[in-house]
């Protein structure tokens, strides 16, 4: 997922901004633009122009997100194609496509990916010691969950069915979060 360079290990990072949201996403691209050239960008359409345009960093633009790029960046979530989600959304409000924008905020978590939605928590990412190095994120037992589904209905009503996170890191300081469901249940 991650390829290194040295002296960072390079990072996958997507950005997304609603309307209200782009230049203050801009500003924040803008003063980080050293380190975010370091890393490969991804960005919805008009978020990705505007990036590219204005503080001339190298952007993989997807759709526009109402036109299915938040549903581009959700899949690239769920592949392991991205490490970290930097989206500026607009809480004051609605949009056509909230659906789409609740789906790729449902995937980030599902795939234990990284959300910053404002300034400060991009900058508490951006400067964190692990933009430095490679992290490898503990993400879910797919196969379980299929192994279990295809099981059929009497396996999925079992109480004690194990939920499992599958570590893919090396032992670290947060091995002790690694533990599944069932573990922690009892």
């Amino acid at each position: 997922m991650n390829n290194n360079t040295s002296p960072m290990s390079r990072k996958h990072i997507a950005l997304v901004a609603h309307d209200e949201r782009k230049l203050d996403l801009l500003a924040w691209a803008t003063y980080n633009r050293g380190t975010l050239a370091e890393h490969r960008l991804y960005a919805t359409g008009t978020t990705g122009g505007l990036l590219e345009r204005e503080a001339a960093l190298d952007v993989v633009k997807l759709k526009s997100g109402p036109w299915g790029g938040d549903q581009q960046v959700g899949a690239k979530i769920a592949e392991g194609e991205i490490d970290f989600l930097i989206f500026f959304w607009d809480p004051h409000e609605l949009y056509a496509h909230d659906s789409d924008v609740k789906a790729l905020l449902r995937l980030a978590a599902v795939w234990n990916i990284p959300v910053a939605c404002n300034r400060a928590s991009a900058d508490f990412m951006i400067s964190s010691p692990l933009m430095t190095r490679d992290y490898d994120r503990i993400v879910p037992d797919y196969q379980g969950y299929l192994d279990t589904r295809d099981a059929g209905p009497a396996s999925l009503a079992t109480p004690s069915a194990p939920v499992q996170a599958t570590p893919t890191r090396t032992a670290g300081a947060y091995d002790e979060y690694s533990l599944t469901a069932v573990d922690r249940m009892s």
